[in-house]
């Protein structure tokens, strides 16, 4: 009964391996630390809301043994980048760089703010002048 009970355990652990990312042999902690910073910078390209470390997509356990193996053969992390955003385009970064493409990404939250802020503070002038101008109205020498 034992044995039966911790065979059954056992097999419930099972699909929690699946989802477990590979171990890479690093050279040391600096290089392991480099490697988990780098892979949080990239999207993951199937899940596209998650990072290269967080993902469990096929495709992410792909390009973090390619950023691995590339660290290994000495590219910085500059040369990586370029090398995923030549392949994947910028859309791999979660932090693109500003230029003509991006600008829209970068200042259209900032300018929807401003545009809201500019009606808000419009509106509340308008109606604060009709508001004004119906007291001023409402107030005459006939009310005495």
């Amino acid at each position: 009964m034992r044995l039966r009970n911790l065979i059954v355990m056992l097999f419930m652990l099972l699909p929690l391996t699946v989802h477990a990312i590979d171990a890479l042999p690093f050279k040391d902690r600096a290089q392991e630390l480099r490697f988990q910073a780098l892979t949080k910078q990239l999207r993951c390209m199937v899940c596209q809301n998650e990072s290269l470390a967080d993902s469990t997509a096929d495709l992410a356990r792909d390009l973090r043994n390619d950023i691995f193996q590339q660290m290994q053969n000495g590219k910085s992390d500059r040369q990586i980048k370029d090398y995923l955003t030549a392949r994947y385009s910028n859309f791999v970064l979660y932090d693109p760089p500003l230029n003509p493409g991006t600008w829209l990404l970068w200042f259209g939250p900032g300018l929807l703010l401003l545009i809201g802020a500019g009606s808000v503070a419009a509106i509340v002038r308008r109606r604060s002048r009709d508001a004004t101008l119906a007291a001023a109205n409402t107030h005459t020498e006939d009310d005495w």
